[in-house]
């Protein structure tokens, strides 16, 4: 799922492509993109673009009236830019028409979990908004205030769209392991020096990944948005060693989501147990990287 530096990127790219100019046609290819009927999409043709603003990890285009498009792209919806006079070789799930060029909407895979909607006024736009700390905005005392208003563990505080606005399963990887705190530790057992690390790993991750990715695009429309990126330290790089330690990246797997870490560098060398294959190994799982080298 597209998060904040990805979609960071995607609102600077699309406010230097259509800010001031005119939605002219809006075409639904898919009956489950549009999620809502009041009011109906063509009242979003013929009004011009008045700003572009991400709300949690949604992307929202304003328009003349007071109408606001909120795309939800979720896991594998993408947007996409074409100038004017150019077709998309993709399967378009929603194309919206200016006069120099066309935003599509595509997404891969055969789930349509990706959404589209149009709301009128600012109450409705705010029903878009999870209600996350913009951690860039936030203090460290903001910061420590909203971690500790729930107890999680801390990969599951950091993506949750009610705590923290725009942190996802993949950059929540990076920002535990550059703060050196392991994903399952809970957020009430948080000291004062350890939340204050976490708080400015989260922000340097953020920045420099933002900043990254916005020099890869060059100033182009950002066409490379994925998940595992080269240059992370942890996410997506089971097996291969920690750029810091050099011990192997180890990976738990939940539903469509996983978490990677490094056990030198974030759990004092403990493997955390994995869902399926903890259960399945029971007393022959391995607790420590020691053992499990023992074992391999």
């Amino acid at each position: 799922m597209p998060e904040l530096p990805d979609l960071t990127v995607y609102v600077e790219a699309l406010d230097a492509r259509i800010s001031g100019r005119r939605l002219e046609r809006v075409a639904i290819a898919s009956p489950f993109l549009l999620r809502s009927a009041v009011p109906p999409i063509q009242q979003a043709q013929g009004r011009r673009v008045t700003g572009i603003r991400r709300i949690g990890k949604r992307i929202a285009i304003g328009l003349e009236g007071d109408l606001w498009l909120v795309f939800h792209l979720m896991i594998a919806g993408r947007l996409h830019w074409l100038e004017a006079g150019r077709a998309s070789k993709r399967a378009v799930l929603a194309r919206l028409e200016f006069d120099n060029g066309s935003l599509t909407l595509t997404e891969a895979g055969t789930k349509r979990r990706a959404s589209l909607y149009l709301v009128a006024g600012a109450p409705a736009l705010a029903t878009h908004d999870p209600g996350g700390l913009e951690v860039l905005q936030s203090t460290p005392a903001e910061f420590a205030v909203r971690l500790r208003s729930e107890n999680h563990t801390l990969k599951r505080a950091l993506t949750d769209p009610r705590l923290f606005s725009g942190i996802g399963n993949a950059y929540s990887d990076e920002i535990l392991h550059a703060a050196r705190l392991s994903p399952v530790q809970l957020t009430s057992r948080l000291s004062d020096g350890e939340i204050a690390r976490l708080h400015a790993a989260t922000v340097e991750q953020m920045r420099a990944w933002t900043d990254r990715l916005r020099h890869q695009a060059g100033g182009g429309f950002p066409e490379k948005v994925t998940a595992f990126r080269e240059g992370m330290a942890v996410h997506g790089r089971f097996r291969q060693p920690c750029p810091v330690c050099g011990l192997p990246i180890q990976r738990i797997r939940y539903a469509d989501n996983e978490t990677n870490y490094c056990a030198g560098c974030q759990t004092g060398g403990r493997l955390l147990a994995d869902r399926a294959l903890s259960r399945l190994l029971k007393a022959d799982w391995p607790k420590t990287v020691d053992a499990l080298d023992r074992e391999s």
